[in-house]
């Protein structure tokens, strides 16, 4: 039977994460979870691993720092291969991606894909809860995106995915230099590259409600600096 499990990364999520997991739970009984927390002040891992004295589903890695979502994807592919996961999908932890959807995205790569995309950006997909200029932030930085890339996936700054064992040996040949949300973008960008199929699964992406975004305007400005940065090299 196949072994599937979803990477959380977390920091500050106190009031998301145990009913987040419960949630992918719900979806998805046989999922595992990993969260990999940056040493959340909060108490996010105190919570993660009560829980996981009730649910051998769930695991932590603690990290010393806030150490950057890049960093987190990687430990998390590293984590997969290392323990013999068929996929291994990744998600926020504010309730922004939704659940439900991770069969649809597992389904994807289990029929083929190397890559599936939760996607905001293909008929069917949605955003909720977002006011215009932050629709218009993100439709810009996806199609600049596209553009000057070449790439052909709608979403690519969206971190709701499901990466085949393929996708995961690949990526990990090749340390990433990318730490903040702008490693979305350069992990696209190398499957892409690299001739992966990669698939859009539509998802409606919600605005957190508890807690508080991690985006801000130099995770942005380091995100136009990772598109010139790819720009330059076609590899």
């Amino acid at each position: 039977m196949a072994r599937q499990l979803v990477c959380i990364p977390t920091y500050n999520e106190a009031s998301n994460i145990l009913p987040l997991v419960e949630r992918v739970h719900q979806a998805a009984p046989a999922l595992e979870v990993l969260v990999i927390d940056d040493a959340s002040p909060d108490g996010t891992g105190d919570l993660v691993r009560d829980r996981m004295l009730k649910d051998a589903r769930l695991d932590i890695m603690a990290r010393p720092a806030k150490l950057g979502l890049g960093t987190a994807y990687m430990a998390g592919f590293a984590y997969g291969l290392q323990h013999g996961y068929d996929t291994v999908l990744t998600m926020d932890s504010d309730f922004s991606h939704p659940p439900e959807r991770i069969p649809a995205l597992i389904r994807a790569v289990e029929d083929g894909a190397h890559l599936s995309v939760g996607s905001r950006y293909v008929p069917g997909g949605a955003i909720e809860g977002w006011a215009i200029n932050r629709r218009v932030l993100s439709a810009t930085a996806n199609f600049v995106a596209r553009q000057v890339l070449r790439l052909h996936t709608h979403d690519c700054t969206g971190g709701f995915r499901c990466y085949s064992q393929r996708a995961m040996h690949f990526l990990v040949t090749r340390p990433l230099r990318s730490s903040g949300y702008s490693a979305l973008v350069e992990l696209l960008t190398r499957c892409e590259r690299a001739g992966l199929n990669i698939v859009e699964v539509p998802i409606t992406f919600t605005e957190r409600v508890q807690g508080h975004s991690k985006i801000s305007r130099q995770e942005i400005f380091r995100a136009m600096l990772t598109v010139l940065r790819l720009a330059g090299r076609r590899s």
